[in-house]
C-alpha cells in the first residue's frame, strides 16, 4: 500500500512538471504570439515568459521581422509583342499579426502570385524599350498595387525589385548592333568636334601669333624712329657746340664739288652767307699772276 501511495506521487509530480513546462511559454523580441483558447482568438502575446493553459490554449508564434521573397521568372508579353522573360523579389514585413493568420490563407503564396500577375499587367502596357529602361518605374508600380491589397492581411510591402528582364536572343544581338552602332557613332562625333576644336584652336593661335608679330614689328619701327630722332638730335646738338670758322671753311671746300653738278648753293644760314661773300670780295681784288713773270721768278731762284 505504501508502494502504491508512492507510485502515485510520482506520476503525480511528473504530471505536474509536464503541465508547468507545457504551461510556459516564451515569446522572442521580433516575435508575436496569438492565443487561441478552445478555438478561438484569446489575445496576443508580446516578447517575455507567459503562462498559458495547457490543452486549452494554444500559441501561433508570427515572425515580424522583414522577409524577402523570391517571384519565380514568367514569361510576359510586351505593349509591341515581344515575350521577355521577367522575375523579381518582394520584401515584405507583417505589422498585423491577427490579420496575417486569419484573414488569409497561406499570404505568402498569395503575394507570389499577386505579383505575378501584377507584373503581367504592368509589363502589357508597357514596349519593350520602356520596359528595360524603366524598371524603377516598373518597381513603383508593381509596389503600390500589392500594397493596396496587401492591406487587408496586415502585411506591408515595403520594397519590389525587379532582378532581370531577358528578351529572345534575336532581339539581344539586334540591340547588341545597335549599341554597337551608337557607339561608333558617338566616336565618330566626338572625334568631329575634337578635329574642330583643334581647327579653331589652331586658327585662334595662328591669329594671335600675326597679332604678336605685328605688334613687334610697330615696336621696331618705333624703337628705329626714336633711334634716328636721337641721332638726328644728338648731330644738331654737336653742330651747336662746334666752331663757327671751321664749319665755314668746311662749307666752302666743298662747294667746288657740289657747283660740278650745277647745284643751287644755299649757304645754311644768313651770317654764312654773308661770310661767303666777303671771302668772294676778297678773292675779286687780289691781283692775277703773270704766267712769264713767274717763269722767270723760277729761274733765278734755280741760279741761286
Amino acid at each position: 500500500m505504501v508502494a502504491f501511495a508512492g507510485a502515485v506521487l510520482i506520476i503525480l509530480g511528473a504530471f505536474l512538471l509536464v503541465m508547468l513546462l507545457l504551461s510556459v511559454k516564451v515569446i522572442r523580441p521580433y516575435q508575436r504570439g496569438l492565443v487561441e483558447r478552445l478555438g478561438k482568438f484569446n489575445r496576443i502575446l508580446d516578447p517575455g515568459i507567459h503562462f498559458i493553459i495547457p490543452f486549452m490554449e494554444h500559441v501561433k508564434v508570427v515572425d515580424m521581422r522583414e522577409h524577402v521573397v523570391d517571384v519565380p521568372p514568367q514569361e510576359v508579353i510586351c505593349k509591341d509583342n515581344v515575350v521577355v522573360t521577367v522575375d523579381a523579389v518582394v520584401y515584405y514585413q507583417i505589422l498585423d499579426p491577427v490579420k496575417a493568420v486569419y484573414n488569409v490563407s497561406n499570404f505568402l503564396m498569395a503575394i507570389i502570385k499577386l505579383a505575378q500577375t501584377n507584373l503581367r499587367a504592368i509589363i502589357g502596357e508597357m514596349e519593350l524599350d520602356e520596359t528595360l529602361s524603366g524598371r524603377d518605374i516598373i518597381n513603383a508600380k508593381l509596389r503600390e498595387e500589392l500594397d493596396k491589397i496587401t492591406d487587408r492581411w496586415g502585411v506591408k510591402i515595403t520594397r519590389v525589385e525587379i532582378q532581370r528582364i531577358d528578351p529572345p536572343k534575336d532581339i539581344q544581338e539586334a540591340m547588341a548592333k545597335q549599341m554597337t552602332a551608337e557607339r561608333e557613332k558617338r566616336a565618330m562625333i566626338l572625334l568631329a568636334e575634337g578635329k574642330k576644336e583643334a581647327a579653331i584652336k589652331e586658327a585662334e593661335g595662328q591669329k594671335q601669333a600675326a597679332i604678336l608679330k605685328a605688334e613687334g614689328e610697330k615696336q621696331r619701327q618705333i624703337l628705329i624712329a626714336e633711334g634716328q630722332a636721337q641721332a638726328i638730335k644728338k648731330v644738331l646738338e654737336a653742330l651747336k657746340m662746334a666752331d663757327e670758322k671751321y664749319l665755314t671753311l668746311q662749307y666752302i671746300e666743298k662747294l667746288p664739288d657740289l657747283a660740278k653738278y650745277g647745284n643751287l648753293i644755299v649757304p645754311y644760314d644768313t651770317e654764312a652767307l654773308i661770310g661767303l661773300l666777303r671771302i668772294i670780295q676778297k678773292v675779286k681784288e687780289a691781283p692775277l699772276p703773270v704766267p712769264g713773270e713767274s717763269q722767270k721768278e723760277e729761274k733765278s731762284e734755280s741760279k741761286g
